[in-house]
């Protein structure tokens, strides 16, 4: 018998996502943690949830709802959603069939991505954009296909994406309201996508968590309202975002038969199932609609605060802030560093921290702009305000 080897040996391996390193997103909050900075960069509320939604997950343990719930998700919170895409989009989705609950959106995304990519699919995603997508893509093993949105505007470009389909296109992801440009795809731009696809059998995934952030009247174009695009997509949607539990990872996937049958195949084997007390208390909540149908006047009413101080305080120049819950600023006036540079410099000198958008392009591509997030208290937002009045 050989002799054991004089210390472990922990084996090599080759990564699988050899451009991955740790997001922007943890750097940013470490960083403003460690210098005591207000902490505008990573997007998630700084306040509490609805104590009414609290007091239905604490109702739901009490009476049992602790172990296991159906692979999709409880019956009840499918049915929740089935209606309530309903009545906002017009599309009725089978609740049996068609709706799946997940753990948060991301989860959401890259689960559709592994259901239906192969080695050697095209995928377009339209840069900037969230920066879970590629690493999805790759892990799938699929073939990024990157496609610049309009600097300045972040509009769509439809020249660039119809140069952008091939034989080989499986999916384009497409998301609005949209992170990190705030902007929201128009009704018109959706029905140039579902001319555009309709020759063709990409599918599209459809990442609309913020979708109850719309402001100045507009509404959110899911979608689920464009029956061409309904045919071939999976819509991704996040209680988190919703209902200001981004801690509690639960969204929803929905998507025709054929689409979710495939979905659930990997679903219950990357999660099985989600946390049952918050899918009994959701289910519970969602029979009032006034907290999603508020939530547009909520934030817009924080935008307007925000938006106001910075343009009184400080020389940034605003970029509109159509949806979601980030405002962009052009950087030009006030500084000649990269958008990394003066995000770093900001935390650790102002106090303030903000994600440069380069972090969203694979190219790094800069064009002095940065995001910020006021998804946070009117004192939390006043404070960031009274530093960046230093600038």
């Amino acid at each position: 018998m050989s002799a054991l080897p004089s210390s472990p040996h922990t084996p090599e391996i080759a990564t699988k996502l050899p451009a991955v390193g740790t997001t922007i997103f943890t750097v940013m909050s470490a960083l403003a943690a460690e210098k005591n900075a207000v902490n505008l960069g990573q997007g998630f509320p700084d306040f509490n949830c609805d104590p009414k939604l609290l007091e239905d997950v604490t109702a739901a343990m009490a009476a049992g709802h602790n172990q296991y719930p159906p692979m999709p998700g409880i019956a009840a919170l499918r049915e929740a959603i089935a209606r309530k895409i309903s009545a906002l989009y017009g599309h009725a989705y089978s609740a049996a069939d068609e709706i799946t609950v997940t753990a948060g959106a991301t989860q959401a995304i890259i689960t559709a991505i592994l259901a239906v990519v192969r080695a050697g699919d095209e995928v377009i995603v339209l840069e900037p954009c969230y920066d879970s997508y590629v690493p999805n893509i790759e892990l799938a093993g699929g073939r990024v296909v990157r496609v610049p949105l309009v600097p300045g505007t972040f509009r769509p470009d439809f020249d660039k994406i119809a140069a952008a389909l091939t034989p080989r296109t499986r999916a384009i992801i497409v998301n609005t309201p949209h992170n990190p440009s705030a902007t929201v795809w128009t009704a018109a731009e959706m029905r140039k996508l579902e001319e555009l696809l309709a020759p063709t059998d990409v599918l599209v995934i459809a990442d609309e968590v913020y979708e109850h952030m719309v402001y100045d009247g507009a509404q959110h174009e899911s979608v689920a309202r464009f029956p061409g695009l309904a045919a071939r997509s999976f819509i991704v949607s996040s209680f988190g975002k919703t209902y200001h539990v981004t801690g509690w990872k639960v969204g929803f996937v929905a998507a025709p038969t054929p689409l979710m049958a495939e979905f659930r195949k990997v679903h219950q084997f990357n999660v099985f199932t989600v946390n049952t007390p918050m899918q009994h208390a959701l289910a519970q909540y969602m029979a009032e609609p006034g907290p999603y149908l508020e939530l547009p006047a909520f934030y817009q009413r924080k935008r307007d605060l925000f938006a106001a101080g910075l343009a009184q305080k400080t020389r940034f120049r605003l970029l509109r802030s159509e949806g979601s819950y980030f405002q962009c600023v052009d950087i030009s006036a006030v500084s000649d560093l990269s958008e990394a540079e003066f995000c770093l410099w900001l935390t650790r000198e102002i106090g303030v921290a903000a994600i440069p958008l380069s972090a969203f392009y694979g190219n790094g591509f800069d064009q002095r702009v940065v995001r910020f997030c006021f998804a946070k208290k009117d004192e939390t937002l006043m404070a960031a305000l009274d530093r960046l009045a230093r600038l």
